[in-house]
């Protein structure tokens, strides 16, 4: 069955054959919610609520049809768990590669931040715990680099990493704060700032952690829906924004140093959610350091209170 294309954006059911039988003895099927975002020769391409992606082949598709936008989602940012926040940020800043090891995520970008280059620990390895380092290290070894885990602090993860002899690492990031936001109230974009979906040399300049432009633009760049923020001619603030269903996630606020305490990282910050609740989120994330004061006071009058810690583990030399 064909799904109109002209659909895209729209939110959609689609009813679909899988494998085995069905309760009446036919062909068994289910159902999938979402936003239609892509459809090819093949497939249709699916965004859930969590920003996860189904790719339903068109050859299985029994029906299909749009449906209203939902109402507005009442469950609170605070109340996802953390493993479902963390597969949620992870979505919003991809790793140039990434691999399943049962519920967990290899991550590797060319060393360009801790969280594109770990394995992201969360949900079950699909393996015994002492297989599956053995198969993060092997992992990390193919790509030339340090076997690195990102475990949430206080997880059932945590001492099993840590008896097995992981320490933290000697990084200047040795893990974030996750904090958490409900977008209630509308935000008014900046009339000075632009939003771009892509990073342009301007706005790389200003991110510091961007040593190699091109490995740093294909974590950036590899959401579906993403924007760069941008202020000035020469450009003095930036930040980047990124949904995937209904949560955006706010990352690179920053200010060129002598135009610093103007509220230019505030004008920023309200373009970027005016951005992000125009495309259907409701609720933010932020990830930052927790002795990073000054982000954590800029984003304290948006709402944003603790979720979780985590922290970088890798094996003892």
């Amino acid at each position: 069955m064909t799904i109109g294309r002209d659909s895209n954006g729209k939110r959609v059911v689609v009813r679909y054959v899988v494998p085995g039988r069905g309760p009446s003895g036919g062909p068994a099927m289910t159902d999938v919610v979402g936003r239609l975002v892509e459809v090819d020769e093949d497939a249709a391409s699916i965004e859930r609520r969590d920003g996860s992606l189904a790719r339903v082949p068109l050859a299985d598709v029994v029906t299909w049809k749009v449906v209203p936008d939902r109402p507005r989602r009442t469950r609170p940012a605070s109340l996802f768990s953390v493993d479902e926040l963390s597969r949620i940020t992870s979505r919003g800043w991809p790793a140039v590669v990434s691999e399943p090891l049962g519920e967990w995520e290899l991550r590797a970008s060319g060393g360009f931040t801790g969280r594109a280059n770990s394995v992201a620990v969360h949900g079950d390895p699909g393996m015994p715990f002492e297989d599956a380092l053995a198969a993060v290290v092997e992992f990390y070894d193919f790509h030339d680099a340090t076997p690195r885990a990102q475990v949430d602090i206080g997880s059932v993860h945590e001492p099993a990493f840590l008896d097995a002899g992981w320490a933290p690492g000697t990084e200047a990031r040795p893990g974030a704060i996750v904090q958490v936001a409900d977008l209630r109230r509308p935000f008014e974009p900046d009339p000075d700032a632009r939003t771009t979906s892509t990073a342009d040399e301007a706005w790389l300049r200003l991110y510091p952690r961007a040593e190699d432009p091109e490995v740093a633009r294909a974590v950036l760049e590899g959401p579906r829906t993403v924007g760069f923020v941008s202020i000035g001619d020469p450009t003095v603030a930036i930040g980047r924004v990124v949904v995937t269903g209904e949560w955006a996630g706010v990352a690179a606020v920053e200010v060129v140093p002598e135009r610093r305490r103007e509220g230019l990282a505030r004008r920023i910050v309200d373009t970027a959610l005016s951005w992000a609740t125009e495309r259907g989120a409701d609720k933010a994330y932020l990830q930052t350091m927790r002795d990073n004061t000054a982000a954590l006071a800029l984003y304290a009058p948006y709402g944003f209170v603790d979720h979780h810690e985590y922290r970088y583990l890798q094996p003892n030399a």
